[in-house]
């Protein structure tokens, strides 16, 4: 155990970057619950990411601001065909999202195939780079998801199917940015399943709250143990996640 790791230089943007992406993930989890569609945000991820990778492959030397640009691209455009594929085929949307989720997978392998670098390209889209985040890179994301919250809670009602599509690929794009694909994901089904028992007053602070001490637990057992950053914050929320469901399953 190594106490001097835990330094809030580095832990306290990391811990930021959770509660933001959890801003945005949680209420989205809920009803991506409610939609039946779970694996949503890896499909989403997974076209974002590869729509980078191929935008690299075709030397067109992407930097900063271009990233998000053809990340953000290739998730709505990945969101515009789930539309389309829930409006004509809403019996299996789950596993036209599956089939997604492969396809772009397999798409970024196969495009990586021939560079030396692929494989940690993977395990960065994957596991995230939370560690390496700072204060100065989190205001635009910041800002995004206030739109997003915003347009969420101010106009969710009138959001309609693509709406909600768009909005979702536009978020998570952003949040693998920060924190890799595990994270999102765990960020965004595990305070949902958590909490599905509780009353409807109840559900969202609950669910925040133990993405919060997810999140610092994590980073704090990660620092302390020397462990995998990303793999161990999921673990926690995991394991919070179970006692929640537990405790909110018991009669009264």
């Amino acid at each position: 155990m190594n106490v001097d790791a835990l330094d809030l230089s580095i832990l306290g943007p990391a811990l930021v970057a959770g509660l933001l992406v959890l801003a945005t993930h949680v209420p989205l989890g809920q009803e991506v619950l409610g939609r039946g569609i779970i694996f949503i945000d890896l499909a989403v991820a997974q076209i974002s990411r590869l729509g980078v990778i191929a935008a690299e492959r075709l030397d067109l030397h992407l930097a900063g601001f271009g990233v998000q640009i053809a990340a953000g691209g290739a998730a709505i455009a990945g969101a515009l065909l789930l539309t389309w594929t829930e409006r004509r085929f809403r019996d299996v949307q789950e596993a036209l999202i599956g089939i997604l989720f492969v396809l772009a997978a397999t798409g970024s392998i196969l495009l990586l195939a021939g560079d030396p670098h692929g494989g940690e390209q993977l395990r960065d889209l994957l596991v995230g780079q939370i560690l390496w985040v700072e204060f100065g890179t989190l205001l635009p994301v910041a800002v995004l998801y206030a739109l997003v919250l915003a347009v969420w809670f101010g106009a969710r009602e009138r959001l309609g199917r693509a709406g909600f599509y768009l909005l979702f690929a536009v978020t998570v794009t952003a949040s693998v940015q920060l924190v890799g694909v595990y994270l999102v994901f765990a960020s965004l089904i595990v305070p949902a399943v958590a909490t599905r028992r509780l009353p409807p007053e109840r559900k969202l602070p609950v669910a925040y709250t133990l993405g919060a001490i997810g999140y610092a637990v994590g980073l704090a057992l990660s620092a302390l143990f020397d462990l995998p950053t990303g793999a161990m914050i999921v673990w926690v929320l995991a394991g919070l996640g179970a006692a929640v469901l537990g405790i909110a399953g018991q009669p009264r």
